[in-house]
C-alpha cells in the first residue's frame, strides 16, 4: 500500500514537476515545495511525534502543511485528518495527515489552492495619471 506521503511527492511531481527538497542537514523527513521561479513555499512535508499532535498511539505521523483560506480551515478542522497548522500560521495555513483523510482527492484540492494562493500576485496597473 502506497504511504500517504508518497501520494503527496507523486502528485506535486505530476501536477507542478516539483521534487521534493530537504533544506536541513541530515534531516530527510522534512521536506518542502516550492514554486521553481519565486521559490516560495506551498507546502511541507514532516513527521511529527503524535503525542506531541495530540493524537493517540506512539511513533511519528507525516503531515503535510499547506497554505488555506482562512474560512475552509474553520471548516476542515472538524474532519478526521485535518488539524490547525502545526509549526506555521493558525489562520492561514492546515496541518494534514495524508495517511488518515479517507478522499486523497480532497489533499490534492487542497495542495492545488495552496499552490495558487502562494504564487505570485498578478502586477496591477497604476492608477497614476488617472
Amino acid at each position: 500500500m502506497t504511504s500517504g506521503r508518497d501520494k503527496v511527492f507523486g502528485f506535486v511531481k505530476k501536477e507542478y514537476d516539483t521534487d521534493p527538497e530537504y533544506l536541513w542537514e541530515g534531516d530527510f523527513d522534512t521536506a518542502v515545495f516550492r514554486h521553481k521561479d519565486t521559490k516560495k513555499w506551498f507546502g511541507i512535508i514532516m513527521q511529527v511525534k503524535r503525542s506531541t499532535l495530540g493524537i493517540e498511539g506512539e511513533g511519528t505521523a507525516d503531515v503535510l502543511n499547506v497554505k488555506c483560506d482562512p474560512l475552509l480551515v474553520d471548516i476542515l478542522v472538524q474532519k478526521q485528518g485535518f488539524m490547525r497548522a502545526y509549526h506555521m500560521n493558525k489562520r492561514l495555513w492546515i496541518s494534514i495527515l495524508p495517511d488518515e483523510v479517507t478522499d486523497f482527492a480532497e489533499v490534492c484540492s487542497l495542495i492545488d489552492q495552496s499552490y495558487k494562493l502562494t504564487d505570485k500576485k498578478p502586477k496591477t496597473k497604476s492608477s497614476k495619471g488617472k
